[in-house]
């Protein structure tokens, strides 16, 4: 009876010992597959750009971002740079966004960045512009790895780029979906009121500007607008043309015109705008005649550039149509 005893507690003692054993087998093969998982804060990637390639070290923290679109994305990525350029308007810092960049330090305006400030801050990655930025790129590079983006206004490029070079593919895809289910719902609610021809124009102190490739002309696109074609014989930039003579007004015919004033100077704008809008010609326009010029927001429709300020775009056209947001 006693040798019973004593070998159900030896039997007993072998098994506890086998399911320990197999128990910290398993810990450590799934510590194993995480490490494998999970890359190394110092792996280092390629990424392309605009400007080439770069390699960067794992995921950036410590990033300055030189245009307006990079401050909205990243934010957006819930990334907080430690430097940023100063906004166009409502100085430092776009009012939408400050609650989260304030405290960020300001290195200069977007079209001439402080070289000597970025490099006190000491980034790990520079967010810049080909548009802006190229001839000081090398010196950008210097400072610390930068990636170049092509334009400051196709926001779907500033996110991929950000996403990649932060390491935060995941979540710019994320907010793709968002977006997306978003500009289902808008298309789906307009029904037979799209495809539509908009007008995107912006009126400053001496002369008057119509966007044929721009910020708000691609989420137009995107949500089923159709935009203004550049007159034959027409000269400006791709983004579209300054027009100072009101001969012009014709062209701008569409079933609805989105405007934004320039803040800059604003007396001298508004008096620009009453004049051309008062103009015979103007008046003459369907789209005026049937009550479909609206003012938009400078800032979400042009000037922020980036993901966030898209969404608030698209906030503006649910009201501007009556339409309930999901």
């Amino acid at each position: 009876m006693f040798c019973n005893k004593k070998l159900r507690s030896l039997l007993f003692f072998v098994m506890t010992l086998m399911l320990l054993v197999a128990g910290c087998s398993k810990e450590a093969t799934t510590d194993k597959k995480v490490e494998k998982e999970e890359p190394s804060s110092q792996e280092e990637r390629i990424v392309k750009h605009a400007a080439g390639e770069t390699a960067i070290k794992g995921s950036p923290i410590r990033i300055v971002t030189l245009y307006q679109g990079a401050n909205d994305t990243a934010v957006a990525l819930g990334v907080t740079p430690v430097g940023i350029v100063e906004s166009w308007d409502q100085q430092p810092i776009y009012d939408y966004l400050r609650p989260d960049l304030e405290g960020a330090t300001i290195v200069g305006q977007e079209l001439q960045p402080n070289l000597e400030e970025i490099s006190k801050l000491k980034p790990d990655l520079i967010i810049a512009s080909i548009y802006r930025h190229e001839k000081i790129y090398p010196q950008l590079s210097k400072i610390a790895p930068t990636v170049m983006d092509d334009t400051v206004y196709e926001w779907k490029d500033t996110l991929n780029l950000m996403a990649d070079a932060l390491h935060k593919q995941d979540k710019a895809a994320e907010l793709l979906v968002e977006w997306d289910g978003r500009v289902e719902d808008f298309k789906s609610k307009m029904g037979d009121g799209l495809p539509a021809k908009a007008a995107i124009t912006n009126f400053r102190s001496d002369h008057m500007r119509v966007y044929y490739n721009s910020y708000a002309g691609s989420i137009l696109k995107e949500l089923g607008f159709t935009g203004l074609d550049r007159p034959a014989g027409t000269k400006g930039e791709d983004w579209g043309e300054k027009i100072t003579s009101k001969e012009r007004i014709p062209d701008l015919d569409a079933d609805i015109i989105f405007n934004f004033n320039a803040s800059k100077d604003s007396d001298l704008v508004e008096k620009n705008y009453e004049e051309w809008t008062n103009h015979p010609l103007w008046q003459e326009l369907d789209v005026v005649k049937n009550k479909q010029v609206f003012q938009v927001n400078e800032i979400y429709w042009s000037a922020g550039a980036g993901y966030k300020s898209a969404n608030l775009m698209l906030d503006s056209l649910y009201e501007i149509y009556g339409l309930n947001d999901k």
